[in-house]
């Protein structure tokens, strides 16, 4: 065997870090509880995965079935057109993705190199970690309605932000993608999806074929997301136990330098969508402070260094520094707006 194909084989589930971290988290959470130092700790961490465990399962369930049965193609086709309607699509095909902000990095990145123009892939970026399954349910579960104004708002960033990426493509203030085709009419999805439907035999064959593609989405879901919410939930939990309430009113409370603050740890935070979730209803349970949890949770996607340098790299500097700049305004006035009403 030659030295290339063996550094290219498929890891072992136990070599993959995220079932350690699973695994590491568990068993914690289940040695903590009979350690009275740390049994604060333990009653947090259950109560948490007992409030998100079904909406991380069917999410990542639903995931599974999209990964299998959606073909990327349909994404990406109607992401290269300069119209407004293509931001529409753009934002709302990141239910589609079902991935965390993390793994939207790389698909954004595919779909740029398919063609898809920067302001789509903008608004894709900024709305898919907030849209995809595993991550609504998650809000829902851990925040109730308020959850839906959170995904809501991040929508409605993820369209301003592609309207006005828009206006500047057409200003040539940012790069244009070289990749783009004036010619998207080779893909037909209705003429695809009509082939599809009827050269579909539910042999067993088929059959025993979908389980295991909709088994392989669901395990590369789970490897994506699940590390990152029990990082999530372990660190809300290393909160709620040990960091006294105070500290959150006086540092993170519905304030302006709450917002600041908030958005500063954000920043400096490198946690996926999913594992920011339970950490921004722990500063929302301390404070009360809807707007903090908003600003902890969008802000962390439009300046996560990863994603600066991402679209730094591969769609140009302008864009990089335009999406900052254009996002984190925006991310600021609606978190003011929810600790005012909310």
């Amino acid at each position: 065997m030659s030295t290339d194909a063996c550094c290219h084989q498929e890891k072992k589930w136990y070599q993959k870090r995220t079932w350690w971290i699973v695994g590491a988290s568990l068993l914690l959470g289940l040695v903590s509880s009979q350690i009275p130092l740390f049994k604060s700790f333990s009653v947090a961490f259950w109560g948490y995965l007992r409030i998100i465990g079904w909406a991380i399962g069917v999410g990542i369930l639903l995931g599974g079935l999209i990964d299998h049965f959606v073909p990327k193609e349909y994404i990406s086709k109607f992401l290269s057109q300069p119209k407004k309607r293509t931001v529409f699509y753009a934002t709302g095909l990141g239910l589609i993705a079902s991935t965390c902000s993390h793994g939207v990095l790389a698909l954004s990145m595919e779909l740029h190199k398919k063609g898809a123009s920067g302001p789509a892939v903008i608004s894709f970026l900024l709305a898919s970690p907030w849209s995809n399954f595993p991550v609504t349910l998650l809000l829902i579960s851990l925040f109730g309605w308020k959850g839906i104004l959170i995904i809501l708002a991040a929508f409605i960033i993820a369209l301003i932000t592609g309207f006005i990426f828009q206006w500047l493509d057409k200003k040539g203030w940012i790069e244009r993608n070289p990749y783009t085709s004036s010619d998207t009419s080779s893909f037909s999805i209705r003429e695809d999806f009509r082939g599809r439907i009827n050269g579909y035999r539910p042999t067993f064959a088929q059959l025993q074929k979908d389980l295991k593609g909709i088994g392989r989405g669901i395990l590369e879901l789970s490897e994506m997301v699940l590390g990152w919410v029990i990082l999530g939930v372990f660190l809300a939990s290393l909160a709620q136990a040990y960091i006294p309430s105070h500290i959150f009113q006086n540092y993170l409370g519905p304030n302006l330098m709450g917002l600041v603050v908030t958005l500063v740890f954000a920043t400096i935070l490198e946690v996926c969508s999913e594992g920011t979730a339970p950490l921004a209803f722990e500063i929302y349970r301390q404070t009360q402070a809807l707007g903090n949890s908003f600003v902890f949770l969008c802000a962390g996607v439009v300046t996560d260094y990863m994603e600066i340098g991402l679209v730094w790299k591969n769609l140009g500097r302008k864009t990089a520094l335009w999406m900052i700049a254009i996002g984190v305004p925006q991310v600021l006035i609606w978190g003011y707006l929810f600790n005012l009403f909310f």
